[in-house]
């Protein structure tokens, strides 16, 4: 499915009511939000939904939230656009993908990563009462848009909330987060978050570094 085309048609159908819905967004980081927020605060009030208790170092944690609170309060959005910070839920994290921890990226680890970021998200949407709710991760080329909308349509079933269907990273999506990240100055780290891409990430570039 063009989960991209599925976004627009959403769009074009809520202004067509002539009001501005609310959204509740997950974001991993304020790189990847940048595009995104970029893309969607014309036609949303949007609240970034801080959860991620899968990053660690916990020093790294923190990091990326500040750069997302940061970029936040630079970034002159259309509309609403402020957070909700979250608890570093890490233990929780361990816990659910336990057993799953050498599998790799884009493996069952973390899609139980993405189901869990996500139902907090709708549980949070739900709680206050968010026309929408959504995340960032599509944006990225290591994350499966098809499993990370699969989950979404799933959370909508369950809380009766409408979820926001994307593919961030088509039209060119995430070079333009890249850009975005370059002209407010962000951090940009060079793995997912967990403790597992992280060693992932290391390993090839040792194997990168003994090639060359």
């Amino acid at each position: 499915m063009n989960y991209d085309k599925v976004m627009q048609e959403i769009i074009t159908k809520e202004k067509s009511t002539k009001t501005i819905p609310s959204l509740l967004l997950h974001s991993c980081c304020a790189p990847c939000s940048s595009h995104v927020i970029d893309t969607l605060t014309p036609y949303f009030n949007i609240t970034i939904f801080y959860y991620n208790p899968n990053i660690e170092p916990k020093e790294e944690y923190e990091k990326r939230k500040q750069e997302e609170i940061r970029f936040l309060k630079e970034y002159p959005a259309q509309n609403k656009l402020d957070i909700i910070d979250c608890d570093y839920d890490n233990n929780l994290y361990h816990e659910k993908i336990k057993g799953l921890e050498n599998l790799g990226e884009r493996s069952a680890r973390c899609h139980a990563c993405y189901a869990l970021r996500l139902e907090k998200t709708a549980l949070k949407a739900q709680e206050i009462g968010y026309d929408y709710f959504g995340t960032t991760l599509t944006v990225s080329p290591y994350k499966d848009s098809n499993k990370l909308n699969e989950i979404g349509n799933i959370l909508s079933t369950k809380y009766h909330l409408k979820y926001l269907y994307s593919d961030f990273k088509k039209q060119n999506g995430y070079l333009h987060s890249i850009e975005l990240a370059k002209k407010y100055n962000l951090y940009r780290q060079d793995y997912c978050g967990c403790i597992y891409s992280k060693a992932e990430r290391e390993k090839i570039k040792e194997q990168k570094s003994t090639e060359n």
